[in-house]
């Protein structure tokens, strides 16, 4: 809807139906000796917030490197908007939304809530890495090669470290080694290692500053990326490589599909 002078709501299709009569309406004054100026029930303004079309630039889309700190600082303070993966996602888009504007702000980074708790509280894949794993992918046709190295990256890493300026709470909080992507793992090995509940707001603060770690560390990769200096670093345990030698598509058995640790959850697999 948009509103005429009047204030009145109008919609597009008459919008359109008054404006053709406006154009007609100066036409015709021209011809016949009317004044040129048509009536004031005539005029239609369209306000400055309509949306116009535009073309949408085909895949991947123009990246502008990230300032990590910036963007790890819009992840923590939307995790307590939106979670997770929200969080890990609007770090990133948020920023070049803020940088660059169209197309980025055509996405809405609200489609990424679904992802929180490992997928609607499933415990799957961590959000702060579904997040941030969405958002390289529009930036950027060779995903693969930064992506695989932030999800090793984050089975290695102690988390949490980032300290945020001006924290929602104020937890001098442990960290622990998740040795795998899952949040369901991720999340019990912390809370084990730091005596919480996972429902504990310590927790919930844990994983807003894990999800700035994770986009200031995707933000990193992207830039090096950008700048044609990406170098991949992280190679699988021993644990992975010797059970897929077995169980993996290139092993007897063929019968496992996973980068990741087995023992992790799996302490005597046969």
């Amino acid at each position: 809807m948009v509103k005429n002078t009047m204030g009145e709501d109008v919609s597009r299709r008459d919008f359109m139906k008054v404006a053709g009569a406006a154009v007609g309406g100066l036409a015709i004054g021209a011809v016949g000796g009317y004044s040129l100026i048509p009536p004031k029930e005539t005029i239609v303004e369209v306000p400055k917030d309509v949306p116009v079309a535009m073309d949408v630039p085909s895949w991947p889309w123009t990246y502008p490197k990230l300032d990590p700190e910036a963007a790890a600082q819009r992840a923590y303070d939307s995790y307590w908007v939106g979670g997770c993966s929200y969080a890990g996602f609007e770090g990133i888009v948020g920023e070049l939304k803020a940088e660059v504007g169209f197309p980025f702000t055509q996405i809405p980074s609200q489609m990424m809530k679904y992802g929180g708790g490992g997928g609607l509280g499933w415990g799957m894949i961590c959000g702060a890495l579904n997040g941030a794993l969405a958002a390289m992918n529009i930036i950027s046709d060779s995903y693969a090669g930064i992506g695989n190295e932030l999800i090793g990256w984050y089975t290695e890493h102690a988390f949490p470290v980032y300290e945020p300026s001006e924290p929602n709470n104020e937890f001098d909080l442990v960290t622990s080694v998740s040795g795998s992507p899952l949040c369901h793992v991720s999340v019990t090995t912390w809370s084990n290692t730091a005596g919480v509940k996972e429902s504990d707001t310590e927790r919930k603060e844990r994983c807003a500053r894990l999800v700035a770690d994770v986009v200031k560390k995707a933000v990193e990769l992207m830039n090096a990326q950008a700048d044609g200096t990406f170098t991949a670093m992280f190679a699988p345990a021993t644990a992975v490589t010797g059970c897929q030698s077995c169980h993996g598509k290139d092993g007897m058995l063929d019968n496992v599909a996973t980068k990741d640790n087995c023992l992790t959850c799996h302490e005597d697999p046969h």
